[in-house]
């Protein structure tokens, strides 16, 4: 049986966080390095391009793997991570393979440190196979990519991930909100496109 902390033991706990700045640290504040999150949102919300301009933050930090599972390596996708191309070589790679073979690439010795894995529904995993695959990567950030079911992810099991994940990020209307719990100074919102934020604001008053 392991020892009890005091409030003392876990103060003095060291953590490893992203040193987040700008709006990324407005929105999100200083979040661990390792666990999982869940991006979710409707199609055409912004969220494939928040999901390029996280990959292009954390590239900042360490290795980013992109699991492309939904789209593998069509022109869409193509179109969709062409702006990376000026990431420093080596910090973004991107893939197309079920878990098993993740799991594997990343048990390798300097593997990414970061992986995206879109989407969470072409996955196969239940909730009981994602909490095994949780603590098999324990070392590493998995960050989920969602479909939506009204405003939460599609799916029993991308629900039960969401209540797990450290990060719950909904993305709506070309903003990305945080429903987690590292919620930045701001509120928790992040915009990832200002111009398409504005106009779909401004449609929703006039429409009030």
């Amino acid at each position: 049986m392991r020892k009890a902390l005091s409030v003392t033991d876990i103060c003095r706990k060291n953590y490893e966080t992203f040193p987040f700045e700008g709006a990324w640290l407005e929105a999100f504040g200083c979040p661990e390095r390792t666990g999982t999150w869940i991006v979710w949102g409707q199609s055409g919300s912004g969220k494939s391009t928040f999901a390029v301009q996280l990959c292009r933050e954390l590239s900042r930090f360490g290795k980013v793997l992109y699991d492309s599972l939904e789209e593998g390596t069509s022109l869409t996708f193509r179109n969709k991570i062409a702006q990376l191309q000026d990431v420093e070589h080596g910090r973004f790679q991107v893939v197309s393979e079920p878990m098993e073979a993740l799991k594997e690439r990343l048990a390798k010795r300097r593997s990414a440190d970061f992986v995206l894995i879109d989407s969470f529904q072409y996955t196969g995993l239940d909730y009981r196979s994602y909490l095994a695959l949780k603590q098999t990567l324990a070392s590493k950030l998995i960050i989920f990519i969602s479909h939506a079911d009204g405003k939460m992810p599609s799916g029993r099991a991308a629900k039960s991930v969401m209540y797990d994940a450290s990060l719950k990020i909904w993305v709506e209307g070309y903003r990305a909100y945080s429903k987690g719990r590292f919620i930045g100074k701001n509120g928790g919102v992040y915009t990832i496109w200002k111009e398409g934020a504005q106009i779909i604001g401004n449609s929703f008053n006039i429409h009030q």
